[in-house]
């Protein structure tokens, strides 16, 4: 059976929506389906319209033409327009038997537009409500113009494709809310390969003497980009309170993003500059070392629509390698974490109770055994890629079925 990804972006491209999508593509065709794929307009890179990168050919779409392309809400619309003029030449090339667009709704609704051509079946895959994203990066307001019209473009989407996947609970609860029936909604939880990552490694002394941190420190660490959601200036506020009780223990940060320069003031005004390292951004084959130095993760992410649907990547990824994670109780989160047993929960936005959780943890020392093998058997047995993609054989046969 033919294939056919629909994407915004992809490969060579790093973010979590590409490292989702490769485990996809591989994992399919390992069940013996062909998968072809093609971007959007919004993929970054060379204008060229066919691209190999690590096994994979991606069609890619030419910038659009239309006089419209650089007005606002309408310039999204020039988007849809080049993508299906695009989709419609692949779709005569590949011959795909299904039609599989991911978020943004932007490539849902160029999909149900060419599916109709040629009487093709369209999967749609929510990964995140991208107007709920575009609240905390600033770019739009809950219940604005923008807001309701990208909510009400999505649930278009949802309306209209023949399957909906999405990768949690939380969003298929919401997407239901829509007025969409519960069997037409299947989760596709974000996974992990376990095979990529070590288990329980040792920190390289050389690195860590390069980041200043002592053969006695107690590290606290977070991977990932530094956004709002993220509640990192909670993490800071609770150091203060953690050093006054445990002062070996120093703070890795490590990533960057549009808060960066806040949080560096912020720990500055603190009186942190020792106690919290900002290493930068560090790069996919070398972030492994920084894994080992850390001896619990931690995620403050704040209570907000976004987190409370949304589970997270990086809990998981460090759950894989053996690690400790405390995380704030959002509903994300605790899609993958039973408190107390694969990992520790703080009531979310509480710095009081953030600094006693951490502190807590670092004084049960004799409990971080039980509780990272916990964190592992529960990646292995249930979020692993190859578990994580099983239902899309069924999804597709009985799709597959339908237009025969």
């Amino acid at each position: 059976m033919r294939i056919l990804h629909i994407l915004d972006h992809s490969l060579p491209l790093h973010s979590g929506y590409t490292f989702r999508t490769r485990a996809i593509l591989e994992q399919q065709r390992a069940m013996g389906f062909e998968t072809f794929h093609i971007t959007s307009a919004k993929q970054k890179g060379p204008e060229v319209l066919v691209e190999e990168v690590d096994g994979f050919r991606f069609f890619r779409t030419p910038q659009p033409k239309r006089w419209y392309r650089k007005l606002p809400l309408l310039n999204q619309f020039s988007i849809v327009d080049s993508l299906a003029v695009r989709l419609g030449e692949v779709i005569e090339d590949v011959q795909p038997d299904i039609l599989h667009a991911h978020s943004p709704a932007l490539n849902g609704l160029a999909a149900l537009r060419v599916a109709q051509w040629y009487s093709l079946p369209v999967v749609y895959e929510c990964r995140a409500f991208w107007e709920d994203a575009a609240v905390d990066h600033g770019t739009s307001r809950e219940g604005g113009l923008r807001y309701r019209a990208t909510h009400a473009l999505e649930t278009h989407v949802f309306k209209h494709a023949q399957a909906i996947t999405t990768i949690c609970e939380g969003l298929r609860r919401d997407i239901i809310r829509r007025g969409i029936p519960a069997e037409k909604v299947t989760v596709i939880p974000n996974a992990v390969d376990v095979h990529r990552f070590q288990l329980a490694g040792e920190p390289d002394p050389a690195l860590r003497a390069q980041l200043g941190l002592g053969p006695s420190a107690l590290v606290l660490g977070f991977i990932g980009s530094f956004y709002a959601y993220e509640g990192l200036p909670l993490l800071l506020e609770a150091m203060p309170r953690i050093l006054q009780v445990r002062p070996e223990v120093r703070l890795l940060l490590i990533g960057g993003g549009p808060r960066e320069a806040d949080l560096k003031a912020l720990a500055e005004r603190l009186g942190l500059r020792r106690e919290v390292i900002f290493v930068g951004r560090v790069s996919h084959d070398e972030v492994q070392k920084y894994y080992h130095q850390v001896d619990i993760f931690v995620y403050p992410r704040y209570s907000m629509r976004l987190t409370e649907l949304v589970t997270p990547l990086k809990p998981l990824e460090a759950m894989a390698q053996g690690r400790l994670v405390v995380a704030s109780d959002v509903g994300g989160h605790r899609e993958l974490i039973v408190d107390r047993k694969t990992g520790w929960l703080f009531k979310a936005g509480d710095v009081e109770d953030l600094a006693r959780t951490v502190l807590e943890l670092l004084g049960k020392r004799e409990l971080w055994s039980a509780i990272t093998q916990a964190g592992r058997k529960f990646v292995e047995q249930e979020r692993t890629w190859q578990a994580s993609t099983r239902p899309y054989a069924a999804l597709y046969e009985k799709l597959a079925r339908k237009t025969l």
